[in-house]
């Protein structure tokens, strides 16, 4: 029990009724909106296992369009999610889908941006409120966000990793995790920075200016 919190116990604060199906999916809905990072206006929800018997009883989908327009756990707005976002001119669509071995309460989201540009967010509600995002088109990257975290695309060559740390070491940031990845040899890679302290955007700014860094987003912490 030293290990736990006081929000681990009892849950975030929140509009009800399922800190799983509601609170989860409203965190998702705001992780997904920093991690496209630009205006977007159509999205396709895919509800797997119990989100997609429940969806409609438990309000997911009103959270998760909540949280996709910004919204926070405890905004009693999120009852009106589906008002604002026609007013906003968002148009989403709730579909069925099995996806393997994925936790009961996972969403897949289709996210079309302004440019036309599709991208994919398979994130699950996995209690208490805390989510996990999966994978971000294709990529497993098991991101929390629980910290303030870093998401980079860079071209995989040997040093990139050790430019990025050094910015962080610069603006005396400690890595609290770090992981990387990629699909094959010399293709581009992805790392996940997770670290102790707030990110300015001045750091965001000098990492930029890594020319082998095709795009970094700062998708963290959220409440």
């Amino acid at each position: 029990m030293s290990n736990l919190s006081i929000f681990d116990i009892i849950g975030p604060v929140m509009v009800g009724p399922s800190s799983s199906h509601t609170a989860g999916a409203v965190r998702i809905g705001n992780l997904a909106r920093k991690i496209i990072g630009e205006e977007f206006n159509q999205v396709k929800i895919y509800l797997h296992g119990s989100f997609k018997e429940t969806y409609q009883g438990h309000g997911t989908d009103k959270a998760i369009i909540g949280g996709l327009l910004g919204l926070k756990t405890d905004n009693p707005i999120i009852k009106e999610a589906f008002t604002l976002a026609k007013a906003r001119g968002l148009k989403y669509e709730f579909l069925p889908i099995d996806l393997d071995n994925a936790h009961p309460n996972t969403i897949k989201l289709e996210i079309e941006n302004i440019k036309g540009k599709v991208i994919s967010i398979i994130a699950s509600s996995i209690g208490g409120g805390s989510v996990v995002i999966n994978e971000i088109d294709g990529i497993k990257v098991g991101v929390t966000a629980e910290l303030p975290t870093l998401l980079t695309i860079h071209q995989d060559k040997p040093g990139i990793i050790a430019k990025i740390s050094k910015v962080l070491e610069d603006y005396k940031l400690n890595i609290a995790y770090m992981k990387v990845l990629r699909e094959y040899k010399g293709s581009l890679a992805t790392a996940v920075i997770e670290v102790d302290e707030e990110i300015e955007g001045e750091i965001i700014d000098k990492i930029k200016e890594i020319t082998e860094v095709e795009e970094i987003k700062l998708i963290g912490p959220i409440n």
